[in-house]
């Protein structure tokens, strides 16, 4: 399970829209409701925020998951993402990872330094520190959410073709993410019918996930793309995620009514 939860973060965040209209402003706000199966295990919440760092003009991202009731007796999570980011190009500058997933715990920040072009990783828990060579388009596991809702739009996108970006964000180094988008499909939420993008991220199969192609994201077909459902087909069992509640939205969320 302790690899799960920063890729559904990341999943959660990632989502694409046009770099014309915003697709986000402070204090837009998300929420969402993890089943493991039968359980109703956890809810994550995304949360941003206009700030300074160091005299820059930031976003402050802060994303956090938590297990409840049932669940929690099983498998307890308590985990905290945080991303500082440029607001006019999206770089990140600062990232912080804070997890206890079952009693695997990591305490992890990230300095990114452009006039170096090196990243400086703090592992606060084993009191190391690693340097990685970067470039100005590498993103952390929070700022690839909002760096892609800005740079793609649904015109940019084709049935069949993948997005790639190297991201860093742990003591692995850079990697990089792929995302395939498979078309649009309207699926039945909460709040309504809702017209989605849907993509499939690739990712390592084996312990976690059953399969390379085991995860799919569907994100809203607006001018937010927010995501809106995740499913994982895990080495043991399923994992289904739907979005649960939101506010300040920068546009409006659409909804199909019957």
């Amino acid at each position: 399970m302790k690899k799960i939860a920063p890729i559904i973060l990341v999943l959660f965040s990632l989502c694409l829209s046009a770099q014309r209209p915003k697709a986000y402003k402070p204090g837009e706000w998300l929420k969402f409701r993890i089943h493991y199966g039968f359980l109703n295990a956890s809810y994550a919440t995304l949360h941003l925020t206009s700030e300074e760092l160091d005299s820059i003009p930031v976003y402050h991202v802060v994303g956090r998951g938590k297990t409840t009731g049932f669940a929690s007796i099983f498998f307890k999570v308590d985990d905290t993402y945080e991303s500082y980011f440029d607001r006019n190009d999206g770089k990140p500058y600062r990232f912080i990872r804070k997890i206890d997933e079952g009693g695997y715990t990591k305490d992890i920040e990230i300095d990114f330094d452009y006039s170096k072009n090196t990243a400086l990783l703090k592992d606060n828990k084993n009191e190391k520190k690693y340097d990685f060579p970067i470039h100005d388009q590498v993103q952390d596991l929070v700022s690839a959410a909002y760096y892609l809702r800005e740079k793609y739009g649904v015109e940019d996108l084709k049935v069949g073709e993948s997005i790639g970006m190297d991201m860093l964000f742990d003591d692995d180094g850079v990697y990089q993410f792929k995302l395939k988008f498979l078309g649009i499909e309207t699926i039945r939420t909460k709040f309504g019918k809702v017209e989605c993008l849907k993509f499939r991220p690739y990712v390592q199969s084996g312990r976690v996930f059953r399969e390379e192609e085991g995860l799919t994201l569907w994100v809203s077909n607006d001018l937010n793309k927010i995501p809106v459902r995740i499913k994982a087909d895990l080495a043991v069992g399923s994992l289904k995620a739907d979005l649960d509640g939101f506010n300040g939205l920068r546009n409006q969320f659409k909804i199909i009514m019957d």
